[in-house]
């Protein structure tokens, strides 16, 4: 592993080659890739969510990245496309999202974010390998919890808005207040949009994935090949899994989306990602509307029907990684890519105007 030192020396001389008109006028940004984890290098070895962006698009060049977890960004500078590994966790999304914005090297104020990560997918909703756009990020990692064995039993889950005491607090509470945001809705032209340009690719299969879905009998979503669809991600800290969890889940987020929205992936970052941009929207420096998350699946949120949610939770933990890893990686940058490549390469069109839905 290479010392901080060093990183940072190579950084700061790859910085240099942008010359020294970058010291005078912003790095051009039309396009910002956030991915959240690496494995090992940054090319080279086994791809994470950040590898496959900076070999494919490709994003050749280097620039230090103060105050966050993984040190470094990269960049084209012929599509203006800038990607960044935030780290894991919303701690560290906020964090890199929050120091990427207002670091002044960079104008922002136009420039789309598209978060491309890997996640859980509900086996009533899909299967993995897929790719899913999000209209709404639910938070569920904020709320009151009572313990399972001090439940009323008339409630389905533990579970209450923090800002209430029942299950299914009425009038529900606001989506955004002193006491947390809740839900986010991305801009829906723009969603859509993406979607839309997306649909239609086809997702590689292989046996290992057919094996891993073939056990979800009964989950008719499940059993499907991958494919790009769109559906709501719940974002939370807490990396749970197990059929009662999933049901919550699904619960919290029709309550919190009012009946609208569909369960679909589970992640830890979304949330501080739309957080992070709608504050620092309301200074001026970026504009949230200009937010897409793409959440690919490498695994399913539930056991399969015969089997625990210890043991799910045990299997994938001692396997190489998920079931559906490395097709969820390249997944997010088959699909994210050509959403990205559309708006840096036909910047006319999109530097003054979201993009609508054809």
């Amino acid at each position: 592993m290479k010392s901080v030192s060093t990183v940072f020396g190579a950084a700061l001389l790859s910085l240099c080659a942008f010359g020294s008109a970058s010291a005078h006028a912003p790095i051009p940004v039309r396009v910002v890739v956030v991915t959240t984890f690496e494995i090992g290098r940054d090319t080279g070895d086994t791809a994470g969510e950040y590898q496959n962006w900076i070999e494919k698009l490709p994003l050749q060049k280097t620039i230090p990245a103060p105050g966050t977890d993984h040190d470094v960004m990269h960049y084209n500078p012929d599509l203006h496309v800038l990607g960044i590994a935030s780290g894991e966790g919303p701690e560290h999304m906020a964090s890199a999202i929050t120091a990427l914005v207002l670091d002044p090297r960079f104008d922002l104020r136009h420039a789309y974010f598209v978060l491309a990560g890997i996640g859980g997918i509900d086996p009533n909703f899909g299967t993995i390998g897929s790719a899913v756009w999000a209209p709404h990020v639910i938070n569920g990692g904020l709320s009151h919890l009572i313990d399972p064995r001090e439940i009323p039993a008339s409630w389905p889950d533990g579970f209450t808005p923090v800002q209430g005491s029942t299950p299914d607090e009425k009038p529900r509470p606001a989506s955004h207040s002193g006491m947390g945001d809740m839900e986010y809705t991305l801009d829906p032209a723009l969603v859509q949009w993406a979607y839309g340009l997306t649909k239609d690719i086809a997702l590689p299969d292989n046996a290992g994935l057919k094996v891993s879905r073939l056990r979800y009998t009964g989950f008719a979503a499940a059993q499907k090949p991958p494919s790009v669809q769109l559906g709501d991600t719940i974002s939370g800290e807490t990396f749970w899994v197990g059929a009662k969890m999933n049901q919550w889940a699904e619960r919290w987020v029709k309550y919190w989306t009012d009946g609208q929205g569909v369960m679909a992936t589970t992640a830890e970052e979304d949330v501080a990602f739309c957080q992070a941009l709608a504050l620092q929207g309301k200074a001026g420096r970026v504009d949230p509307k200009r937010a897409l998350i793409l959440r690919t699946a490498s695994n399913f949120d539930m056991q399969p029907p015969g089997q625990s949610a210890a043991q799910l939770l045990s299997d994938e933990a001692h396997e190489t990684g998920f079931s559906g890893f490395q097709a969820s990686v390249d997944a997010a940058y088959t699909v994210g890519s050509v959403v990205v490549k559309e708006l840096a390469t036909h910047w006319d069109r999109y530097e003054k105007a979201l993009p609508t839905a054809r």
